[in-house]
This record gives C-alpha cells, structure tokens and sequence, in this order.
C-alpha cells in the first residue's frame, strides 16, 4: 500500500474513490463483452458452428464406424449444442484480451517494477491455457476414446450423444487450461509473499499427490485422462519453482537499478 506522506511513492496520491473504481470495473466488463460478441461474430463467419463442431468430433469419430454420426436426443440440441461451442470457443479466443482488462483495472495500483512483468504473465497465462486445451483435443480425447473403445460390446453401437459429448470434452478442456496454469499461480504466491521457493520444494511431493487427486476428480475414470493431466501438472509445478526463483532474481534486480537511479538524480 502507497504512503501518500512519502514523496519516493509513486503510488502516492494515486488512490481513486470507490464509485470510481467500479465505473473502470464496468468499463472493463464492457470492453471484454465487446471482445467476446466480436470472436463469436468472427467464428460465426469462419468456420461456423457447424465447422466448430466437426473439429471438436474428430477425436471421437476417429474411434466410431465410418458412416457412424453423433446424435441429438434432445428437440433443441441440434440449435443450442452448436450455440454454446461457438460461446466457448469465442470465449477460448478472446482469452488474452479478458486477461489484458483484468491487468489494465489491476495496474494502476502496481508500482513500476510490478508492471513489467504483467504482460509476460498473462501471454504466458494464455499460451499455456491454449497448449493445455490443444493438448486434450489432440491427445487425450483420443487416447481416452480408444480406451473406452476397447471395453465396449460388439453387440453395442456407440452412437453418443452430441451434448453430453460436448458437455464432456468442454469439461475436459476448462480442466485442463486451469491445470496448465500452474506456474502462473505458484509465481503469483511467491511474488505476494505468501510462500518461499524453498517451501514449494519442500512441498514438492505433497503436490504431486494433490495432482492425481486433482485428476482423479476432475477427469473420466480411465488411466490414460489422469496420467495425461497429473504429470503435467507436476512437470508445470517444477516449471513455476524454476520461473518464480528468476522472477526473484529479476525483481531485486529491477529494485537495485530504481535505488540506483533515484540515488543519482537526487
């Protein structure tokens, strides 16, 4: 928090009312609506609902008879599945853009040192939620599906339904990007001071059973969906330990070089 007493804060005298901070909360809100409604008209072009959903099948129809289909059971799927795949994948595309709203209401009350490393985080939040849905799309929808394959009778047809499959694989796809985001969390607990590196080293074996726990829950009950989610995890979880000890490096760096420059212009 700034001392507005103490003339070296340069967040001194920065404070804004409340009423002030919620109309910026509204113009955030605002401008990440205006993102998403224009990824969803983008995607509703190109390639469209229909395409959308061929693209999110493959992995399952790799894994069905050739003239084998999805079906609708309900009366309205055929309208609200193709709806809410083009919702979440506008959603899914807009990513960085929310990412950059929540940044710009939350910067203003950083100092200038804390800034920097804003816009790494959230290209790196984001790259890491894409190659964590991409990593389900093109790898565990179908490992998973050919594992469950293998367990169903012949005398079955496995003719799913398309929105408890999307329900499915949506979950599936929300699970993961969260999952992959756990460097950015574990940087943002030593970067608040809530933990040090050598805490989340000495923790290191406790996350790893909290990451088959995580997938455990969170995945279908097959083998190869929580593998595939649980030893990310934990690979990503050594990757924050190694980011979080540069970002240390890094900040007392910056620290010492602002010390420098006020000391030279004062």
């Amino acid at each position: 928090m700034s001392d507005p007493k103490d003339p070296t804060d340069e967040l001194a005298g920065s404070e804004q009312p409340f009423v002030q901070h919620l109309m910026e909360l509204r113009d955030r809100l605002l401008y990440g609506i205006i993102g998403l409604a224009i990824c969803m008209g983008l995607l509703a072009i190109w390639p469209g609902p229909s395409g959308l959903i061929d693209l999110i099948a493959v992995p399952i129809r790799a894994h069905m008879p050739p003239d084998a289909k999805l079906i609708a059971v309900g009366v309205f799927s055929p309208f609200f599945v193709p709806i809410k795949v083009l919702a979440m994948a506008a959603l899914l595309l807009s990513l960085p853009w929310w990412m950059y709203q929540v940044w710009a209401f939350v910067s203003p009350g950083l100092y200038s040192h804390e800034k920097r490393f804003g816009i790494p985080l959230i290209v790196l939040g984001s790259v890491l939620a894409y190659v964590g849905i991409a990593f389900v799309q093109f790898f565990v929808l179908d490992k998973m599906f050919g594992f469950i394959q293998k367990f169903t009778p012949a005398s079955v047809a496995a003719t799913p339904d398309i929105a408890s499959y999307v329900e499915a694989i949506l979950s599936l796809y929300l699970a993961f990007g969260l999952a992959f985001q756990v460097p950015i969390v574990v940087i943002l607990l030593v970067k608040m001071n809530m933990v040090a590196v050598k805490q989340l080293k000495d923790f290191r074996g406790y996350f790893i059973v909290v990451a088959f726990v995580i997938a455990a829950v969170v995945t279908p009950p097959d083998v190869i969906s929580q593998l595939a989610l649980a030893v990310p995890m934990c690979l990503l979880y050594e990757m924050g330990i190694w980011g979080a000890q540069w970002f240390i490096k890094s900040t007392a760096k910056t620290e010492e070089e602002s010390k420098e420059e006020e000391a030279a212009s004062s």
